[in-house]
């Protein structure tokens, strides 16, 4: 468009450097309210979506599946998660969410205080422009989730 500044793809990527440690920061803060660390809080987060297999998990959240069976371990004993067959392989075990899980998440969201904060600084015609525009640049992402 005539008349738009350009933006060096360099500091919007700076930007989103800073956006992603202020988030998790803010994300890590929430989870331990609910006494759970930042991997179980984001592997809950991925699970809020639909069952995941472990495999699919521990690439999802790029750690080692060795880990993500302690996380699953940790994340099942406390009610958060259960294990289940896979509908379409036998030999597969499918993570779920329980409903005791899905208060975890909503409780960690609700207690993004600064995330929370940022965003009600917008209108909502800044925050659907701002979900277009983060749709638009990561789709290959969203759609995986």
């Amino acid at each position: 468009m005539p008349g738009t500044p350009s933006v060096d793809k360099a500091r919007l990527m700076e930007l989103l450097a800073v956006s992603l440690r202020a988030y998790y920061a803010d994300f890590t803060e929430a989870a331990a309210t609910e006494n759970l660390t930042a991997s179980q809080g984001k592997t809950l987060s991925v699970l809020r979506q639909g069952p995941a297999a472990m495999r699919v998990l521990a690439r999802t959240l790029s750690c080692d599946a060795s880990n993500m069976t302690g996380i699953i371990d940790r994340l099942e004993k406390r009610g958060l998660v259960h294990r289940e067959p896979s509908p379409t392989d036998r030999r597969v075990k499918n993570v779920v969410l329980t409903p005791e899980g899905e208060r975890a998440v909503d409780a960690i969201r609700a207690n993004m205080h600064a995330t929370l904060t940022g965003l009600d600084a917008l209108d909502d015609v800044e925050r659907a422009t701002l979900h277009d525009l983060l749709s638009r640049t990561f789709e290959a992402a969203t759609a995986e989730s």
